[in-house]
């Protein structure tokens, strides 16, 4: 208990360092509002060169984009094929064959639990209006929305049907309770991951998705007035002025503390240090990190929710941070261990993956290439050195990896942003130009989005992890992780040989 209060609390201080309070000025505090029947946007990029040139003007007619449309379409395609069979296969590779099984299973469930959740009340909780942490309950059941609802994309006048928008965002929600079982693969009930997803989706997910996305589309930027009334019932890192493109802190840092809380609380592996512990397919995993870094760029460029040139930039960001970060990590190793590894080049990929997705729209490609590569070293510093100094067993560096990815993703955002380091800037959606830009009160605004994340996720994982201990226990007896936990937990095998 002491070791896992003392981790946690340095990684809390860890995440404000440089935390003091400062508010963003009106460049970067860009809330927005248009009427609670719209959903929530996932970030504010910048503008297109028609809109810079287009005059301060009231809002076009609402209108659904066809090309948009398909766009999300095909990117919510493109996010279910990172979960399954993407993700699956990345973790269940990086097991021993005993527990292959359990782990696609683990993420397969997962994946249709949070599916039926998010319709029942996540989608509504996360993305109509409340307060600053949570929403409404005004769409549970996605009561009240029909084929003719409207979400707002970034462009005044530019819808999508409100029903994409659900399923796009439904991918989300699903994908990022999985990522947080590869801490503590191997060791936990089937029971007890479950009853912990319902929890921590409930209390983690869902504020941390309003808090950070919850606006109601461009169209309420008429004048300062209204964007003063837009801002007061935005998410609150919303209107701290947080950039979050496509879920650094949302997806990543959420996820990644979640599982260092859950990896300590559980324990290690039995044999952990003692006896090999090593993968029993590196093909798998390669292919699932092949599966996860196509799928990524419906992760990335669907957030842009418009298929248009800003879209293309977030492709092409997305592409070469993942390879920076591949060959950051590879050469890293090569140094430090003689060797460079598969293993290495697929984790490599994912800690890209990660650093890019807050940052994808703000970010110019130069810059891209530079979080790539900061990303791949200091992700294989943290999978090392920094767990083999703090002593916990994150089965598959889903902390490592995810939690701290996301944080040099977050921070990083506020630098590569910048219009004098080749970033798009943020766009004034009163003014219809790029605002002003100050680095360090983004970084300041970062900062919130970083440290909101590490105490509200590690805070209700921790309840969360206790909870579900005391109501069904959490870990197998250790006959059962000796036998494995595809027989013992699924009655069946991965291979028979």
């Amino acid at each position: 208990m002491k070791q896992l209060l003392s981790t946690f609390i340095l990684f809390t201080l860890l995440s404000f360092a440089g935390f003091s309070y400062a508010e963003p000025d009106a460049a970067v505090q860009t809330t927005t509002l248009a009427t609670p029947a719209e959903p929530a946007a996932v970030a504010i990029p910048a503008a297109t060169p028609a809109e810079v040139a287009a005059p301060v003007a009231a809002a076009p007619a609402p209108t659904v984009n066809k090309g948009d449309t398909a766009w999300v379409m095909i990117s919510t395609v493109l996010v279910i094929l990172m979960v399954i069979p993407g993700l699956a296969l990345f973790y269940g590779g990086m097991v021993r064959a005993k527990n292959m099984l359990s782990v696609l299973m683990q993420v397969f469930v997962i994946f249709s639990m949070m599916a039926i959740l998010w319709a029942v009340y996540g989608y509504s909780v996360a993305f109509t209006e409340g307060n600053a942490f949570f929403g409404g309950l005004g769409k549970m059941f996605l009561s009240g929305i029909t084929p003719d609802s409207m979400a707002a994309t970034f462009s005044k006048g530019v819808y999508i049907p409100e029903y994409i928008y659900v399923a796009f965002q439904l991918t989300f929600a699903a994908i990022t309770p999985a990522l947080i079982i590869g801490a503590f693969a191997e060791r936990v009930k089937f029971s007890a991951i479950l009853l912990f997803m319902l929890l921590w989706f409930t209390f983690a997910y869902l504020p941390m998705a309003h808090m950070v996305w919850y606006w109601a589309g461009p169209d309420a930027y008429t004048d300062a007035a209204a964007a003063e009334t837009a801002g007061a019932t935005a998410g609150f890192l919303f209107q701290k002025g947080a950039l979050d493109f496509a879920g650094g802190t949302v997806v990543h840092i959420n996820a990644g503390i979640a599982g260092l809380v859950g990896c300590l609380i559980v324990g290690k592996r039995i044999g952990y240090k003692k006896e090999s512990l090593a993968p029993h397919s590196v093909t798998m995993t390669m292919i699932g990190a092949s599966l996860l870094w196509v799928g990524w760029f419906g992760f990335n460029v669907g957030s842009n929710l418009e298929a248009n040139g800003l879209a293309a930039l977030v492709f092409v960001n997305t592409l070469l941070a993942t390879a920076a970060a591949t060959l950051a990590w590879v050469a890293a190793e090569w140094l430090m261990r003689g060797k460079p590894s598969m293993l290495g080049g697929a984790s490599g990929a994912i800690a890209g993956l990660v650093a890019i997705t807050p940052a994808c729209g703000w970010s110019g490609p130069m810059g891209a290439i530079f979080l790539g590569l900061v990303a791949g070293a200091v992700c294989f510093w943290s999978v090392t050195s920094l767990k083999s100094m703090l002593g916990y067993d994150d089965s598959l560096d889903a902390f490592g990896v995810h939690g701290i990815g996301g944080m040099i993703g977050a921070l990083g955002t506020a630098v590569v942003a910048s219009p004098a380091l080749g970033g798009t800037g943020v766009w004034d959606y009163v003014g219809n130009t790029v605002a002003e830009y100050n680095m360090l009160a983004q970084l300041t605004s970062q900062a919130w989005g970083v440290g909101m994340a590490v105490i509200w996720s590690g805070a209700v994982a921790f309840v969360a992890f206790k909870v579900v201990d005391m109501l069904i226990g959490l870990r197998v007896t250790e006959d059962v992780e000796r036998e494995g936990l595809d027989v013992s937990e699924h009655g069946e095998t991965a291979y028979h040989l």
